[in-house]
């Protein structure tokens, strides 16, 4: 819904892009249209082993939950209430009930999403086997691979379905998605030149 918001307040013929490398960021923007994702007809293919150090980071709902109350002094597991408590009018829309309806009346507009993954799904970092490298994405590092390989202009749709089979090649489970119009699924990525004819 935060996202939503920031989109919302684009000027007409603007858009905006949003590349979200992280653990359940599929479908982050609520209301776009899902053309690359679960309910789409891109497939999931069997992955491969990797000979890179493959890493799912997160923090358990119960730990986040207890801080939160150390800090709110609050005894609800209603994380919305701490959320409210905490940051007040700078909480979260999603922990503003009436944000919230206001954002709900609010249609599609021109934001776009490719996600590393499905909302189902979690978003792996990587750590190079060799030489001491630091870690990365391994979403945001397949996109520059498909990038710098493909110089003069990729549409938002050919970058996440060419992301989609670096990260099968290299044995990843996760699925990028891609949230956004029609019109902005065939538009080019980040408003890259296109290729010309020489």
């Amino acid at each position: 819904m935060d996202f939503r918001q920031l989109v919302n307040r684009l000027a007409k013929g603007a858009s905006l892009t949003i590349l979200s490398d992280s653990c359940h960021s599929g479908g982050l923007i609520d209301k776009e249209k899902e053309q690359i994702g679960p309910s789409s007809s891109v497939q999931k293919g069997p992955t491969s082993e990797t000979s890179d150090t493959l890493t799912n980071k997160n923090i358990p709902y119960d730990s986040i939950l207890h801080h939160l109350a150390s800090q709110t002094k609050a005894t609800t597991t209603e994380m919305g209430t701490h959320m409210l408590e905490l940051f007040g009018s700078c909480a979260s829309l999603s922990f503003q009930t009436a944000s919230r309806e206001l954002l709900e009346m609010l249609g599609p507009d021109e934001g776009i999403l490719l996600s590393g993954c499905q909302a189902d799904e979690t978003s792996a970092d990587m750590s190079p086997g060799q030489g001491g490298g630091k870690a990365y994405g391994a979403f945001s590092n397949a996109v520059e691979m498909v990038l710098r390989e493909n110089e003069g202009g990729l549409s938002n749709r050919e970058v996440v379905v060419r992301a989609r089979k670096v990260l099968q090649s290299k044995g990843f489970e996760q699925h990028p998605c891609l949230y956004c119009s029609d019109e902005n699924a065939d538009a080019p990525f980040l408003w890259q030149p296109q290729k010309t004819e020489q």
